[in-house]
Parts: C-alpha cells; structure tokens; sequence
C-alpha cells in the first residue's frame, strides 16, 4: 500500500493533461437588483483553499476571470455592509456570466461585532470547521466549548474522543500541545472561551500534520486583532452547581495600517467535586469496597497576547504569545472496607485522607511568516515555537485505620515536574501547471523533561524517607519529520496523494530508586489519500463525496514509560511500563456533504500494538491492584455518523446527529486471550430558536448508549444545556443565563471483566450548573467602514 501511494504521488506530479479555459463574468447585487461595487472577489482552488483569482467588482457589479470548465472552485465574496458570500463553483464550457446577490448587514455605528448567517459545522475537505460561536456564550473555558461542541466527547479525565478507541491530539494555532492529558486540560480550562476564531475536526488529517494523531486532530484556532480600529470586550461570568465559578476577562483588538494587534486577559476562581464509587472482588474471595470524596478549588490565570505586522504586500511576520497559572488545592477524603461476603464479615475498614497542593505555570511562545512567491497561491511559510512547562506541589496523606485495629499512617511529600519544547517548521506550496499543486515541509521537534519526587513516612513518630514513592526521572525525545503532499483536478474529481515520512528518537532514564532506562529510534513512514468528487446537486446546493485514507502513529508518553510507582491509596498505585511499544492505526472514511455542511460518513480503524490502561492485581498483595499501560492486541473499530440540520438565517436551526461504533478487540491478557465486541451509540444535538430581534435561547446535548472507555463498559448517560441570550444598550451587551446539565445525567456506573480483575462502581462530578455571564463590546472601527464606503486600496491589496 505504501508503495502504491508513493508511486501514485510521484506520478501526479509528472502528469500533463491539456486543460481548457474560457472566460466567465461574476455579477453581484443587492437584493433590489442594483450593482454592488467595489466588492472583493476571490476564487479559490477547492483542492488547497488557495487563491486561484481575485479581482474587484466594476461600477456595473461585474469582475471577469479565466476558468477552466468542470473544474471545483470555491466562490468568496465581500462588501463592507453585506454578508459573506461563500458557494461552490464548477464552470460550464458554455456558461459565460453567473449572478449572485448579497444580503444586507444590519451595521451600527460603533458597533464591533457584524455576526452573519454560518453553519455551526461545515465540511471543507478533510477537516471540519466548528463555528464556536452559538456556544461560547454558554461556557466558561475552552475545555467547556469542546464538550458542547456536537460530535466531541469529552471523558472526567479531560480527554477529547472523536471515536471510542484513542483520544485525540490536540493542537493550538496548528501546533501540538505535547502534554500530559491533565496538563492539556488544565490549559484548556484557563484558555477564554471567547477567544476562540475557529475549531477544527480533522478525523484523518493530510501528510501535512503530524503523524501521532491516531484518534484524529482538534486544532484550536485562536483569535488575532485583525479588526480594523480599536475594538475589544470586557467578559464576566458565574455559575453554581454545589461549588461556584467565577470568571473575568478582557479582550483588545487593534489595527492600524499594516500593524495588529490583540490582548487577551482571564482570571477565574472554580471549584468542583467528583464521587468515585468501587467494588473489587479479590483472589481470595474478599470484596474490597471504596468511596472516595475529592473537591478541586483552584485559581487560574491567563494572559494571550501577540503582533503582526506586513513587511510588503507579499511578506507578513506574526508573534503571539500564551502564559497560564494555576493553583490548585484538592482535598479527597476514601473510605475502604475490605469484608467477606460469604461470611458477613469485616476484614478491614480504614479513611485515607489526602491533601494535593499544586502551582502550575505554563508559557508557550511562537513566530510565524508567511512569502507569497506569487499571485497563484505558491507561498512559503515557517514557524518556530518554544514552550516551557512547570508543576510544582506537595502533597500529605494520612491512613486512620479502625479494623482490624485502631492505627494511623502518614506521610508527605514534593515534586518538581519541568517540560521544555522547541519546534521548528517551514512548508512550502507550489502551483504547477496543469492545476496540480504541490505541498512539502520540513519539521523537527525537541523535547526534555525532568521529574523529582521525594515522599517521607512517619513510622512510630520517626520522619524517614519513603523509597517507594521517591523518584527521579529524566526523558528526552527529538522527532524530526519530512511530507511531500500533491494534489490534481480531474473535471469533477479531486485527487490529493501524500507521504510523511519520520524519525523518532526516545530516552528516558529513571535514577533514583533503581535504574531503569530505556531507548528508542525508528524511522516510519505514513501514506496518505484523499479523493473526492461532485456527485450533482439537491435542491440547488452541490453534493459531494469524500474518501479519505490515513496511517498514523501513538507514541506512549513519558507518564506511560516511567516505571515509577505513582501512590493513589494503600489499595492502588500507578506505574509506566519502559517495554510499551507505540501503536499504529490504518483509518478509512468515506463522507458526504450538502453545500460544505456534512450529512453523513462512515469509516473504519484497524490498530495494531494497540496500548491501553490495564489494571492488574498485585501478586504480593491481593489487596492490592495497580494500574499500567500495556500492548494487548489489535483492534477494529467500525464507525458511521449521520447528521441533519437546518441551516441558520431564519429564526430556528437545529443540527441533530448520531454516530455508531462498533470494536472488535482479540488480543492477550494474563497470558490468555481476551476477545470481546461491543457497540455504543451517541446522539448529539444543537437548536437555536431567536424569541426576537434581540433574544435567543438554545438547547444543546448529547445521550450516550452502551459507552465504552477503553476496556470499561460504560452505562447510559448524556446532558442537556440550555441558554437564553439578550442583547442590550444596542447590541453592544450580551446577558446570557444557562442551566448546564439540566436533568443530572452527566454520570455514569462502569464495569471492569478483565482477567483477573472484576469491578464495578459509579462516577460522579459536579456538572449540573446555573450559570450567568455578560458581555459588553466596545471600540470605534474606521470612518470609512462607518459610512460604508470602500476603501478601494485596502481592498485591492487584500485581494492579493
């Protein structure tokens, strides 16, 4: 297959088929019929986005471009005072002009914000694009805007699933966040959720991205201060479940010239609990039941700032920066009773209490530039970055036991975790004749990480060392990556073919208490397709279809490779496994879409060397179980969706959906084999009802049958959110009053079959809220976008 898909590649490059052009006439006007000038007109190249012509419309509303018949463009039209106009466009040999009419913007003065009319999620090649609009007002973070949005699940642990086997990566402005799943959710929590531009789904992503993204990519697009003038907001919010939130913010946006720039502040007070209820039988016949108790008050900071500026009209730099703390101070409290069920006897019964107390700092820093080589799309663009990351805490635990005597166990402890990333990256595209466009990039990435524990006990009132749990581990990894990606129209048919190809090197020593090193270094390489056609039109909108087809890569992390014993209580530890092999995933999907809006898509996984969280008893102690990570098998995961909707512009629109997964695992367990099959449905939904002119209310959620979360069977479960927006002081203040999780459905009770371990139990966090934010824009934009009249330079040098 790979071989196949090189070949393939190489030959489209090579390819010269005779293409003709004719000349096609684009008209636009108001609804009244008359022409609109001085609107910008671009026509894209369906196959890459890029601008294949652009122009400005004449004083009869009319701009003429050279097509070529049969061809999939995208059609973008602009005029200050008027809605975007965005359709696709496939010329006829005979066809000379095409009229379009724009709708009116209703613009106040002063006014920062003209929403218009766009889908929640529409499909634009292999990715899709979430407009997080209808959904921020609703959310206090970033991590909240995920859960809401249709399609995503969000499990307690703050991993994002886009199917039911691997979670996905996640990205930020395009880049890899390569953190920990608790680290990644810490930062999604402080991120704003108004400074979110765009969120994009990408289930099987082009040779361009990183080939680590086996559950698919979450690209986080952040907002930039590309408004003209000085414009910004000022945010508050708060909501109450058992524990309260509070959040406050300011957003600064400003554009003079050639110059951007934008600010982003938030500071935000949470809390919240979750209930964690288990049964373990043990190999002896005990039973082994706990519930644990922990609340997470924290206090969390954040600051986005960042500059760009034009050095020409076809060189531009950009400069942002991220800086998060947070501080936490958790407090949990676990009851264990360990009993005979035969018998009804008490073996055991003891509270463990604990106290974790911990400041998180993050920065991430990065500069971008973008060469526009020239007006057919060929452009070069590079981005370095760096990031550092840092968790310092503490923690003290005490163990009051009551059976099978009265005694007492404590202890504290302290670790310093520090990350540091660089990442380099430079991607070039090129037009070539024949309408074939050609992509490759170079990128490599460095990572180091150091981590020192040091726990003591206290043993008959003496303070000694715990050697246990004090640990010192150092990891390094350095991933140096290559692609060349080319792509070729054929009438109706769009064909993209690429390769990545990547070398993967992985130390990491562990010195303190026993050395237990490890070394990778392997070199792979990930094919990539994607073709798609024009099927023919509904009701006036463009059908098209999609194959797509990806390999790609899951590396363990330093957290699943350190062999260290991480204490959760007297009955559980964690521990890494230094053997873990990554995992790889072959990824089929075939979709539809309805004029960009998706409608329906199944697909197919097949991961082989597939690692998961596996829970072993300890052969010292029956009482004792430990959770790791480990190679088990292979696993086939089979999946459709199915989306309907009706567009927004009038006063309803709703996007109803569901997706089926069906896994098929063999693999081994404890030295036997394990085979199970299992199918899980969710649906998902989101409706906006406009009451007014100024008020909206919205219905969000999700209901989940037959979940499934690794090797746990999950009962049913899902949420309903609603929110109600008005406006006021003339648009410029938003009041918005929701009520997440309405019918406290957002919980769920679990099952573990898993050789010799059989548990059950229940999870619950404190997800049902009431919630109030406001939001007041303000700023003055330019005097010629006020009175509505072109500026006939800036728009001819956006047009380029």
């Amino acid at each position: 297959m790979q071989k196949f898909i090189l070949f393939a590649l190489f030959s489209l490059i090579s390819l010269s088929l005779f293409a003709q052009t004719v000349p096609v006439q684009i008209k636009l006007t108001e609804p009244t019929r008359e022409p609109i000038i001085g609107a910008t007109v671009q026509v894209l190249n369906a196959a890459d986005s890029s601008v294949a012509q652009a122009g400005l419309t004449d004083t009869l509303g009319t701009v003429s471009f050279v097509l070529t018949p049969a061809t999939p463009y995208v059609l973008v039209a602009t005029s200050i005072g008027y809605r975007e106009l965005r359709r696709p466009l496939t010329v006829l040999a005979q066809q000379r002009t095409l009229a379009f009419t724009l709708t009116e913007e209703s613009q106040l003065l002063q006014e920062v914000q003209v929403t218009a009319a766009r889908p929640l999620m529409r499909q634009e090649e292999d990715k899709l694009i979430v407009d997080p609009e209808p959904i921020v007002s609703t959310s206090t973070s970033t991590l909240e805007v995920l859960e809401k949005t249709p399609g995503l699940f969000v499990d307690p642990d703050g991993n994002v699933y886009l199917s039911s086997t691997t979670p996905a990566t996640i990205y930020i402005n395009g880049r890899e966040q390569r953190m920990s799943t608790a680290d990644i959710a810490s930062m999604l929590k402080s991120l704003p959720p108004n400074s979110i531009a765009h969120i994009e789904v990408l289930r099987t992503p082009s040779a361009r991205y990183d080939a680590s993204g086996s559950g698919g990519v979450v690209n986080i697009v952040l907002k930039k201060g590309v408004k003209i003038g000085l414009t910004g907001s000022v945010n508050a919010s708060l909501n109450q479940g058992s524990y309260g939130n509070q959040m406050l913010g300011l957003n600064l946006n400003n554009q003079v010239g050639k110059r951007h720039a934008y600010l982003n502040l938030n500071y935000a007070r949470r809390n919240t609990y979750e209930r964690v209820e288990t049964e373990r039988l043990l190999t002896n016949g005990s039973r082994i039941a706990q519930q644990a108790f922990t609340t997470f008050p924290s206090d969390v900071a954040y600051a986005g700032f960042g500059f760009g500026y034009e050095l020409s009209p076809k060189w531009e730099l950009n400069y942002d920066s991220r800086i998060n703390y947070t501080a936490t101070n958790s407090s949990s409290s676990n009851e264990s009773i360990i009993s005979k069920p035969d018998a009804g006897t008490l073996l055991s019964d003891n509270t463990n209490y604990l106290q974790n107390h911990s400041n998180v700092f993050s920065v991430s820093q990065g500069v971008t530039s973008k060469y526009k080589i020239n007006e057919e799309g060929a452009e070069i663009t590079t981005d370095f970055s760096y990031g550092y990351f840092e968790n310092k805490g503490s923690q003290e635990y005490q163990t009051l036991f009551r059976l099978p005597q009265v005694a007492e166990l404590a202890g504290d402890g302290e670790w310093t975790n520090r990350r540091h990333v660089w990442s380099g990256q430079v991607d070039a595209r090129y037009k070539l004749p024949k309408q074939i466009t050609l992509e490759t990039g170079l990128k490599s990435t460095f990572q180091g990480f150091n981590s020192g524990t040091n726990y003591f006990i206290e043993v008959d009132d003496q303070r000694e060392q715990d050697r246990f749990r004090t640990n010192t581990f150092t990891y390094r990894d350095n991933i140096n990556a290559a692609y060349l990606q080319g792509s070729k129209t054929f009438g109706a048919f769009l064909l993209k073919i690429g390769a990545r190809l990547e070398n993967t090197i992985m130390n990491g020593w562990q010195r303190i208490p026993s050395d237990t090193s490890f070394r990778i270094n392997r070199t792979d390489l990930f094919p990539y397709l994607y073709f798609s056609r024009r099927v023919g039109k509904i009701a006036g909108y463009e059908l098209r279809s999609y194959l797509v087809m990806r390999r790609s890569i899951t590396r363990p992390t330093y957290e699943y490779l350190n062999p260290f014993a991480r204490f959760v209580d007297q009955y559980l530890y964690e521990t890494g496994n230094p053997a873990l092999r990554p995992q790889f995933t072959q990824n089929y999907e075939v979709n539809i879409s309805v004029d960009e809006r998706p409608i329906f898509a199944i697909g197919r996984n097949y991961t082989q060397d597939i690692f998961t969280n596996v829970l072993y008893q300890d052969p010292r102690n029956p009482a004792v179980a430990y959770r790791s990570y480990d190679n088990l098998g292979r696993n086939a995961e089979t999946y459709f969706r199915l989306l309907g909707a009706i567009p927004p512009g009038g006063k309803y629109f709703f996007v109803l959906g569901l997706q089926y997964n069906y896994n098929d695992y063999r693999g081994e367990y404890e030295n036997s084999p394990l085979e199970f099959q299992r199918g899980s449905t969710t649906f998902f939904t989101y409706h906006q009802l406009k009451l007014g002119a100024l008020t909206t209310l919205s219905l969000n959620g999700f209901y989940r049958m037959k979940g499934q979360l690794q090797f746990y069977e999950l009962s049913n479960f899902g949420n309903v959110n609603l929110n109600l927006n008005r406006h006021l002081m003339n648009k410029k203040m938003l009041l918005s009053l929701s009520i997440s999780d309405v019918f406290f459905t957002n919980k769920y009770q679990f099952t573990l079959n898993q050789g010799s371990i059989a548990a059950s139990g229940a999870r619950i966090n404190d997800t049902r809220r009431v919630g109030l934010s406001l939001r007041y824009n303000f700023g003055v934009r330019k005097k010629e976008e006020r009175s509505g009249m072109p500026d006939f330079d800036s728009l001819e040098r956006n047009s380029r």
